[in-house]
Order: structure tokens, then sequence, then C-alpha cells
């Protein structure tokens, strides 16, 4: 019996000189196929969603905050009016440059 090289396997020549994806030509996956049911992906989904929504509600509250100071220290003739965000900026932008 011929010596059979470490490593093949016993496979015949021609079927390991192909490519490891040819080999695989029939078994196409899609993404990660049926590793996790669909129980455990909505469940990702609501956490991932939920996490999202918690970081989004931080960042407003951060911008909101950092209005607010800025706010403080503009000089506004109506000590009672509270400026909008976008008049804010403006009267900052304003305010310094003159």
């Amino acid at each position: 019996s011929p010596a059979v090289p470490a490593g093949s396997g016993g496979a015949s020549p021609a079927r390991s000189a192909l490519a490891p994806a040819a080999r695989r030509k029939g078994k196409a996956r899609r993404g990660r196929g049926k590793a996790r049911n669909e129980g455990l992906l909505s469940k990702q989904k609501r956490s991932r969603r939920m996490k999202a929504n918690d970081r989004e509600r931080n960042r407003m509250h951060h911008l909101n905050s950092a209005l607010d100071a800025l706010r403080s220290v503009l000089p506004t003739f109506p000590d009672d009016a509270k400026l909008t965000k976008i008049e804010t900026l403006r009267f900052a932008h304003n305010y310094i440059w003159a």
C-alpha cells in the first residue's frame, strides 16, 4: 500500500487540491446560520435597543446641561425668558464675535 502523506486524511488527490470554499459550495451559510433561536435574537435586539436608548438619553441630558450652563453666562435682557437651544447657540456665537 502506498504511503499516505501526513495531514491528508486519505482524501483523493483531486478533492484535496480544491480550496476549502469550493468544497463547501453546496453548503453556503448566511450570517450565523441557525446557531441562535428566534427568542434569543429578539431578546438581544431588545437589550441592544434599550442600551442605545439609554446612551441617547444620557447624550441629550449632557447636551441640555451644557446649554443650561451656557445660558447662565450669557447676558440676556429679560432674565425670566429662557432661550431655545438654537437661540442660545446663535446668541453665544454673536456674543463671542462682538
